[in-house]
């Protein structure tokens, strides 16, 4: 049996900047000690057409307005967007563009892209990194789409579906990092977090 070690060096608070249940969950996991106050940025006022760019920027942004509220703390931010025949996805205005997002993904390959910043509000220094996770869809009836958009699960994830519900069941392959398609890659936030000496194990 493998013994968890928290073998945190930095004093500093760890903040997660999101109410996303998966980031906590992530996090919570990892057995990291954090408190959360989520970001109040609007991400519709953010245009940018590159994804990857995007990513990064709203993730970024999320860490510096959580700065503004927080002293002394390591802040978590992160942001994700699918991507499919290069038109950016974000969270569903209702049910109905859920369904047409849904019908465009259905026996298709998408990319899920996230962007994650980890921000000193100390020292104002942040560091950025991103993943992509290529996903494959299977082909979805009518039916399945109205019933999956009637759970309600759809109506706040980019993309409009959940690896880690119901929409896990709809998934038939996925190439890269499954944490980054739930919002949070681990491996590239271990590496930022080491930039603040504060290692996970």
């Amino acid at each position: 049996m493998i013994k968890k070690v928290n073998n945190v060096k930095s004093n500093l608070k760890l903040v997660l900047a999101s109410a996303s249940p998966r980031r906590e969950e992530i996090l919570a996991q990892l057995n990291l000690k954090f408190t959360i106050v989520p970001s109040k940025i609007d991400e519709k006022e953010f245009t940018e057409s590159d994804p990857i760019k995007l990513v990064k920027i709203l993730a970024e942004e999320k860490a510096k307005s959580v700065s503004n509220l927080v002293e002394e703390a390591i802040i978590i931010a992160a942001d994700t967007v699918v991507v499919h025949n290069d038109q950016i996805l974000g969270k569903p205005a209702g049910k109905s563009e859920a369904k047409k997002m849904l019908k465009k993904l259905s026996a298709a390959q998408h990319q899920v892209i996230t962007g994650v910043a980890v921000l000193n509000s100390s020292s104002g220094e942040s560091h950025l990194a991103y993943n992509i996770t290529e996903v494959k869809m299977a082909a979805l009836s009518p039916e399945e789409i109205n019933n999956y958009v009637e759970t309600g699960e759809p109506l706040d994830k980019a993309g409009s579906y959940a690896i880690q519900g119901f929409g896990a069941l709809f998934i038939e392959e996925i190439k890269g990092s499954y944490y980054s398609v739930m919002g949070l890659p681990i491996h590239q936030l271990a590496k930022l977090l080491n930039k603040f000496n504060y290692g996970i194990l």
